[in-house]
């Protein structure tokens, strides 16, 4: 599971950093990737990477302001240009269903694929199923807005090939028998059960996505124990008030939701334009002196899950 972001920007691209866009891929779990917000020109962001977009499946919308949407309709649009006719989820605040549909009739698009919109209205669970479950919690910014933390669940454990090495079984459908758990006879009468050659379940991963806010208490409950906790840092500490007035965070805010919620690793996103070049290190460099392992992610940047 890796993180690759495609948009660093806060507000409006600049020439180092587009606006907001993550991808959350998925190949080896799930053969799937997630984005998180859809800034404008996401998908010529795409174009530089090796992400395919028929292999997008869910989208999560943290907000409706457009530096986080404006890219979205293109990207739905040439989704069904290349090849992608499986459905698509699309999460978000209620009005996200109005401004893709208003946008596609008024410029004549047609997919080739259903979209299922999932508005939302509350915090709470908002996808399950047996290898990840995914919630929202409502933030504190100008206009609703969401954070999501995605949880996969647990793995089961290799197949512990050098013990089963005494039985001389041949590699076939016996050892995907035993994978599963079953209990297998061999030919000489011997009976293996599957679960003793087994090694210890994966544990499951967490990624907590915090966009635009004030701190709120509800970023806590996101964060709790993320191996990989990605927040806006708009500002500098040197700037809260200012972050305060536009309801948005810091580098130092989002440091100490880390240390408190026993994060593994930090990524700052979202950066401010008046932080050019290596200014956004500054950022960095702050938040470090609270949470040490914190990274300012620049376009393109990939991040192993968990966060190393």
């Amino acid at each position: 599971m890796e993180l690759e972001f495609l948009g660093t920007g806060a507000g409006v691209p600049s020439k180092g950093r587009n606006v907001s866009s993550i991808a959350l891929k998925m190949l080896d779990e799930r053969n799937e990737v997630w984005l998180f917000d859809v800034g404008e020109a996401t998908q010529h962001q795409i174009l530089k990477t090796a992400i395919k977009p028929r292999k997008i499946t869910k989208i999560f919308i943290s907000h409706l302001h457009g530096d986080h949407i404006f890219g979205l309709p293109g990207l739905l649009s040439s989704r069904a240009n290349q090849g992608g006719n499986s459905p698509l989820e699309i999460y978000g605040p209620v009005g996200i269903k109005e401004y893709v549909e208003t946008s596609l009739k008024v410029t004549g698009g047609k997919l080739g694929y259903r979209i299922k919109y999932i508005e939302l209205k509350n915090d709470g669970e908002i996808f399950n199923d047996k290898t990840f479950s995914v919630s929202a919690g409502k933030l504190k910014h100008r206009i609703t807005c969401f954070g999501y933390r995605v949880v996969e669940k647990p793995r089961t454990g290799e197949l512990l090939v050098d013990k089963l090495e005494q039985y001389n079984i041949p590699n076939g459908p016996i050892f995907g028998q035993l994978k599963a758990g079953k209990t297998v006879t061999l030919d000489d009468g011997t009976v293996l059960n599957g679960k003793d050659f087994i090694g210890p379940d994966k544990p499951s991963k967490v990624v907590t996505v915090i966009s635009d806010t004030r701190y709120t208490p509800k970023i806590d409950e996101l964060a709790q124990d993320a191996d990989v906790l990605v927040h806006e840092s708009t500002f500098s500490n040197d700037e809260k008030q200012l972050a305060y007035n536009y309801y948005h965070s810091t580098a130092t805010q989002a440091a100490e939701v880390a240390k408190r919620r026993n994060v593994k690793g930090l990524i700052l996103t979202h950066i401010s334009a008046r932080y050019t070049g290596r200014g956004a290190f500054i950022l960095q460099k702050e938040a470090q002196k609270i949470f040490k392992h914190t990274k300012v992610a620049n376009d393109f940047d990939i991040y192993e899950v968990p966060f190393k």
